[in-house]
């Protein structure tokens, strides 16, 4: 058991820093100094030891200390070779003096930063009186609390309890907890106590309480927003909730329905305060999930053609194992269809009594009836989403069992069934919406001039290629497959009305011939093939016509091909082994969440329109699409489980996090944390990672939680989300099992910022930050079509596209400026920015040194006097904003109305 204590409030702090810590003092010309800071205990000065100064000099007195700034946020920082070097999280600054002048510090964690900044803070508010306050106010809530729930449960008025009664309360108000861990907290506190007994005491509660469910990350957010107050009053959970959950539109009454909805203690639901419990009830419900809700119904336009939807599909659903030897079941339909999947496949043989059987033919896998799977089908069909359902049929079966094949589906199905014939006037598919409760059967189809009441077409049969040696000429072996025929009866025909299966041949012939409602297949080694070689053409072919992607017959263990390496070329229809758990049907899974688990997935503008390019294989940004910054810190983890058949280190978890990109190529990324050894509880992690996404509509974010061990690292758990899932400011990511099921109460508490966001999305939760500059200003470009007017028309465009760029550029360029002087860095949005500036804006008598003036187009701000040169430099890099968000300076104009101009 660790012994050393948390720190849980601000008097913990200051006694922490009265003791002392070493921190690296960083000076220019990246010259760094190891000193040894410490409080006094008058609280008055801070000195650092050793130093050449005058030991009266190497001290700061808190009274001149202006701010307190996290982060590398100071030109010292910033103009510091090594930089690249230092941890944000570990980094912070003391500006003090009337000249402004930082001593920049770096602490070997980031637990010790936020002691020096939270300890500070207090200080600068209440100076010498900081500890009466602390302890004529400090945790009174959260005491009187848990005094009112230990009376309860002490009925007989003893003054104590049990040790298993004060254990399960303990568990029952946090169930993450392991029972273990609490009873030997509580005898570790009687073996320090000399006390011997099983007796419980209020305090020795209290204090037990204290110790394993105050969790630090959240205390020293807590206080960072709190106006260092050991709770949040409603405008300060207002400024929480806009400026870093990014809320629009919060009032004082939504804030305080979160406080009566999350906070335990009666009083601060009467008072309108949130505890440390009730903050950590708040972040940890599901209004702080990193899910945005609104993907939780089906929020995208549903009305489009069926070839522009992404679309959950199943390959061989019947089996539940391997693809050679595994058993068939039904079970894999209710699965796959109650995952969301729209698109199944039934592979049909003639079997015994003249009732055709599906399994996979040249193979020793099980067979089903095939009247049972459409009778599960008929009941699961529209069980998880009421859009299309695809059926693929292969048929291997003769005439006489293709007609039963016919009566089975039109006696079961009979309504649901779509046998309309295709609209030859028509240009595209008919969408989702108008195709909603419908059941489509993509099948082979007898010509258009077949009279006859049979006829003979080209087979499909995948399980013959899986039969056979498949070696590195697999493309020329599947054309080969491809010339066999067999009958078809016209009754089985007859069902196939808009997903025709017809062989592929190359993309100029199908550009000239092939009719929308004809659908292609693709095993996995020729559609890798024309990913590589024709991505552009891949791409424009998806854009009219279906396309179904199955795994290579190489597969014969079940394994799934990387769904995105399909997806990225507008790929509709990729068949997944739903039985086979793993990265790739966590890709799949994550992917289809974000429009209601419906099955359907819009794809991007630039995949859909006629007249966009778009190369998959593209390794730079993509034209027409401005790239995003993805800011993501993993602060800490909480009650991460053994892994499954884990037993070499008995409990013992050393966690670490990977955070893996998947997307285009020019997405694709990962990082990783330290372990953190021998801690599944709550290990803190604290490690900031930033990616660019250039094309966000393809892009997923997967967390992974591993176990470090020697032998072989070993999964926790993982939880997969689309980039435009992501919900900004501190989140909680649940954790998944290797086969998707929840893992309780195990989840990752994250920040997750993006910035440079423009277009589309929810642009009031992103903020307006910027990428990184460039060295040259990059424009975008037209592409010649050889079609003279249409040609024309862009060329004219070309002059106020080059404007906006720069106007754009121009204002990222003021809003880095505006941001650095503030002492953010470049994650933070504009009303961190007019928050974290308005402490400087009042004099020493608490007089304005600026006003807000309201009467412009927007909020300007106005010197009253003689101001500090850096208080100007922040003016002058404001005015130079061609925007500002004005809910910024609403929510500064509340919280200090004296800086109102007169006038207004």
């Amino acid at each position: 058991m660790p012994t050393e204590k948390k720190i849980s409030s601000a008097s913990d702090c200051i006694n922490a820093m009265v003791e002392g810590s070493e921190l690296k003092k960083i000076r220019s010309n990246s010259r760094v100094y190891h000193r040894y800071f410490l409080l006094d205990a008058d609280m008055q000065s801070l000195r650092w030891e050793p130093s050449k100064k005058d030991s009266e000099k190497a001290k700061i007195d808190i009274k001149s200390i202006k701010e307190v700034r996290t982060g590398k946020n100071t030109d010292i920082f910033r103009s510091n070779g090594i930089y690249d070097q230092i941890s944000e999280d570990c980094a912070f600054s003391i500006i003090y003096g009337e000249n402004y002048e930082s001593l920049d510090l770096v602490a070997n964690s980031a637990d010790i930063a936020n002691v020096w900044v939270t300890g500070l803070r207090y200080l600068i508010s209440y100076g010498k009186h900081t500890l009466d306050m602390i302890e004529s106010t400090q945790d009174n809530m959260r005491t009187s609390w848990l005094s009112q729930m230990f009376s309860e449960s002490d009925v007989d008025n003893l003054g104590h309890i049990p040790l298993c009664n004060a254990v399960q309360f303990i568990k029952d108000l946090n169930p993450g907890l392991k029972t273990n861990k609490i009873e030997l907290k509580f005898k570790e506190l009687h073996r320090s106590k000399e006390k011997t007994g099983t007796e419980v005491t209020k305090e020795e509660f209290i204090e037990v309480f204290h110790e394993l469910c105050t969790r630090p990350e959240i205390y020293f957010l807590l206080v960072q927003f709190s106006s260092n107050k050991e709770f949040l009053d409603t405008k300060d959970l207002m400024m929480f909730l806009e400026a870093e959950q990014g809320m629009a539109h919060v009032t004082e009454e939504i804030s305080l329905e979160i406080i009566q909805k999350y906070e335990p203690a009666k009083e601060g639901q009467e008072k309108g305060w949130l505890s440390i419990d009730g903050f950590t009830n708040y972040l940890t419900s599901p209004d702080c999930h990193i899910f945005d809700p609104e993907h939780k119904k089906v929020c995208q336009d549903m009305k489009q053609p069926l070839s522009h939807y992404f679309i959950n599909s199943s390959h061989n659903t019947y089996l539940i194992e391997d693809q050679f030897r595994g058993p068939s079941d039904i079970t894999g339909y209710i699965r796959a269809l109650k995952m969301g999947c729209r698109s199944v496949e039934l592979d049909v043989w003639d079997g015994p009594d003249n009732e055709p059987v599906i399994y996979t033919g040249h193979t020793m896998t099980s067979q089903i009836v095939f009247r049972s799977v459409i009778d599960i089908i008929n009941k699961y069909a529209f069980f998880a989403s009421e859009y299309p359902l695809i059926l693929c049929l292969e048929n291997h079966c003769s005439i006489k069992q293709q007609k039963v094949m016919v009566q089975h589906m039109k006696k079961i199905l009979g309504d649901k069934l779509y046998t309309q014939s295709p609209n030859i006037e028509d240009s595209y598919l008919p969408s989702p919406e108008s195709l909603k409760g419908k059941i489509l059967i993509k099948a082979k189809k007898l010509s258009s001039n077949c009279s006859g009441l049979e006829g003979d077409v080209t087979d499909e049969d995948e399980g013959a290629e899986m039969s056979q040696r498949v070696g590195k000429e697999g493309v020329e072996q599947q054309n080969s497959l491809t010339g066999k025929r067999f009958q078809l009866c016209k009754e089985l025909s007859e069902l196939v009305s808009i997903c025709k299966s017809v062989q592929f041949k190359e993309f100029q012939v199908s550009f000239q011939l092939q009719k929308y409602w004809e659908v292609c297949s693709f095993n996995e080694v020729l559609a890798s093939k024309y990913a590589n070689e024709n991505p552009g053409d891949f791409v424009n072919y998806n854009k009219r016509f279906l396309a179904r992607v199955f795994p290579s017959p190489m597969r014969i263990d079940s394994s799934n091909m990387n769904p995105q390496d399909f997806w990225k070329c507008g790929c509709q229809i990729v068949a997944m082994n739903f039985q086979t758990p793993g990265l790739m049907m966590d890709l799949n899974i994550g992917w289809f969440r974000q429009n209601g688990n419906c099955g359907y997935v819009l794809r991007p503008a630039i995949m859909r329109e006629e007249v966009s390019f778009f190369s998959a294989n593209t390794k730079d940004t993509v034209p027409g699409v401005s790239p995003q910054l993805l800011h993501i810190k993993i602060i800490s983890g909480q009650n991460f489980p053994k892994p499954k058949g884990s037993g070499a280190k008995g409990d013992v978890v050393d966690p670490y996090v990977y955070v893996e990109i998947h997307g285009i190529p020019a997405d694709c990324a990962e990082q990783r944390t330290k372990t953190m050894h021998q801690n599944g509880d709550n290990p803190i992690f604290d490690e900031s990672f930033e990616f660019q996404i250039n094309l966000p509509e393809l892009a997923m974010v997967r967390f992974v939680v591993l176990d470090d061990d020697y032998i072989g690292d070993e999964f926790i758990g993982q939880y997969t989300i689309p980039f435009e899932c992501l919900q900004t400011g501190y989140r909680h990511v649940p954790l998944q099992s290797l086969t998707g099921e929840m893992l309780a109460h195990a989840s990752l508490f994250v920040h997750v910022a993006i910035t440079n966001r423009r277009g589309g999305g929810k642009p009031h939760k992103r903020g307006l930050s910027v990428r990184k500059g460039k060295k040259s200003r990059e424009y975008a470009s037209v592409r010649t079509l050889w079609i003279k007017t249409i040609d024309e028309v862009f060329k004219n465009a070309l002059q106020p596209i080059r404007d906006a760029t720069d106007l754009r550029e121009n204002m990222q360029n003021a809003v880095v400026s505006f941001k650095e002087l503030c002492g953010l860095s470049p994650v933070a949005n504009l009303m961190q920015c007019i928050l974290a500036v308005s402490t400087r804006l009042a004099g020493p008598d608490s007089a304005p040194l600026v006003v807000l003036n309201l009467n412009d187009q927007y909020p300007t701000m106005e010197l009253q006097g003689i101001v500090p040169e850096v208080l100007k430099k922040i003016v002058t890099a404001y005015d130079m904003l061609p925007l500002c968000d004005t809910s910024a300076c609403t929510l500064l104009v509340s919280s200090h109305p004296s800086l109102i101009s007169a006038a207004d």
